[in-house]
């Protein structure tokens, strides 16, 4: 028994070994999948990492001050975690347009519950968002994964006045002043707020990058003179 249960053992730890590289690209894979579905209209297609590596340009850290601190391969190291103090940013581009996707991390009723929110190239304007959960109960918190949660997120803002205000969810007809809102899960109203909460805590860290003041920049063409807004502070 002993002898059998020591082959037995000795099998399944080099079965597990053999095995690992796998699954470990496969939790990778499945990473780029969902920065790739906080980007409406992204067809993953059958190789999602091609398209992951052709839509996503930079992966930057940035600091408190919302200044890029580190540039890396947002292919190779994508899921290279963020050191104390900095802040990851994904940045990709669609049809000519740059879009800031911002990972962001909470708690839902039952467990933990994260997504990535890509916002348009005037830092303030929702494209599009993405959430997950570890446990959440299906029909109800569970619901924060389905497009019907999601979409009403497009165009909503996070500033207000110039200033990081988040977005509030709400169970339908109610109103909350100061901010943009969507409605809440029906029957989920801890997750839903578990979510609030995530925007809050998690976007809260961009606010510099996100309220950087435009520059003026002078370019002088024959003998004219063209002045056009830049945003400061991210790239």
């Amino acid at each position: 028994m002993v002898v059998i249960i020591t082959i037995v053992s000795l099998l399944l730890s080099i079965t597990s070994g053999s095995l690992r590289s796998f699954q470990e690209d496969n939790v990778r894979l499945d990473t780029k999948k969902q920065i790739l579905n906080s980007l409406p209209g992204i067809e993953l297609g059958e190789d999602a990492a091609a398209t992951y590596a052709a839509t996503i340009k930079e992966y930057n850290m940035l600091d408190a001050e919302g200044n890029v601190v580190k540039t890396l391969d947002p292919v190779a190291d994508f899921d290279v975690k963020a050191e104390e103090g900095q802040f990851p940013m994904y940045v990709a581009e669609i049809d000519g347009e740059t879009k800031y996707i911002l990972p962001m991390n909470g708690a839902g009723l039952w467990g933990a519950i994260w997504g990535y929110m890509a916002l348009n190239d005037d830092r303030n304007t929702v494209f599009g968002v993405f959430f997950n959960h570890a446990g959440e109960t299906p029909g109800l918190g569970a619901e924060i994964v389905t497009e019907k949660f999601r979409n009403p997120f497009i165009g909503k803002e996070l500033l207000k006045n110039g200033k990081f205000a988040s977005i509030a969810i709400e169970k339908a007809g109610t109103k909350v002043e100061g901010r943009d809102q969507v409605d809440a899960i029906s029957g989920g109203t801890i997750t839903s707020k578990g979510v609030e909460a995530m925007l809050s805590s998690s976007l809260v860290n961009y606010e510099n990058f996100l309220t950087a003041p435009a520059a003026i920049v002078v370019e002088e063409v024959a003998d004219s003179v063209i002045v056009e807004p830049v945003i400061e502070g991210g790239n």
